[in-house]
């Protein structure tokens, strides 16, 4: 029987979609809700395991994590994409990795409810509510403002078209913008920093690497309107948080709504969760019972297959 460990499962989800008495006579599950308070008790907690199926970007699968997991056969992640997993590590002790698909619909939904929240005042009248109060603020309308999405991939295409039926113009620039694509869409190619200077909404929808780490920084923050809003629902990383944390207190920009952070989860006493102009969500953009329900079960079918010779979906 294959002892297989479920990381990172914050929701306690995995038992409410898996059958696990399916598969008592194949797999031995334990599940850990809770992160591990470091990598000394992962390595204590997952010693004995020849199967991970992790989140992706929960639990880091460094060198060292991986090199002190002597068991480790197998780790099936979300997505098909992990930056938190030493690939190099892997390869060198032949542990098969293997990803599942992921909806990027969620991603883009999220963000329009960082967007509406931030532009209709919801946190604070939603608060206010329960403290007995009535229209407590004053919100903005979206029809013709200016959304600038830095990336138009995906899920920046999904963003775009809904801004599109909300009447609003649309921009967008990446290092690689197919203006074809963005024609089509009716979206209009910008260099960043005109981006920057004419949008009421920046959004962020990049895949993150050493390219656009720190894309965003006080030079950048300094560019756009006083009135503007930041949204990254990305990768914590591409925005600088030391930078964005000043701007927000000395009120350069409107307001910013985050769903990702450099340190996930964020720390309690993070300043982030004290500025009243920040709207912030858990990393919730790609949690949904679709796609839960998707990463679980692909998971699952993949260590099958990996047991069978045949690995599903490789992440080399």
């Amino acid at each position: 029987m294959i002892k297989v460990a479920v990381l990172d499962d914050y929701q306690n989800a995995f038992k409410h979609i898996i059958d696990v008495d399916k598969y008592k006579d194949k797999f031995a599950f334990k599940i850990f809700i809770n992160p591990f308070v470091d990598e000394k008790e992962a390595i204590v907690e997952l010693e004995d395991f020849e199967a991970l199926l992790i989140m992706r970007e929960r639990t880091p699968m460094t060198k060292t994590l991986i090199e002190s997991l002597p068991k480790l056969k197998y780790i099936m992640t979300s997505g098909m994409r992990n930056n938190a997993i030493d690939l190099k590590t892997t390869k060198k002790k032949n542990i098969i990795v293997c990803g599942t698909e992921i909806n990027s619909n969620p991603a883009a939904e999220i963000t329009w409810a960082l967007i509406l929240g931030l532009y209709r005042n919801m946190k604070q009248e939603i608060d206010n509510m329960f403290q007995g109060y009535w229209q407590t603020t004053i919100g903005f309308e979206l029809k013709g403002k200016m959304l600038g999405l830095i990336g138009l991939g995906k899920i920046g295409t999904q963003v775009a078209k809904v801004a599109k039926a909300f009447g609003m113009e649309v921009c967008a620039w990446s290092e690689n913008l197919n203006l074809s694509h963005a024609n089509g869409l009716g979206v209009l190619p910008m260099s960043k920093e005109d981006l920057l200077k004419n949008s009421d909404i920046i959004s962020i929808h990049l895949i993150l690497g050493d390219r656009y780490k720190n894309l965003i920084t006080k030079k950048e923050i300094s560019m756009m309107k006083k009135t503007a809003f930041l949204i990254n629902t990305s990768r914590g990383p591409i925005v600088n948080e030391t930078d964005l944390i000043e701007a927000l207190k000395d009120e350069k920009i409107a307001g910013v709504g985050l769903d990702v952070y450099d340190q996930e989860p964020l720390p309690q006493d993070h300043k982030l969760r004290f500025l009243p102009n920040a709207l912030l969500l858990p990393h919730i953009g790609y949690v949904t019972a679709e796609n839960y329900s998707k990463f679980y079960f692909q998971m699952i079918e993949s260590l099958e297959s990996c047991l069978k010779n045949k690995p599903l979906r490789i992440i080399s």
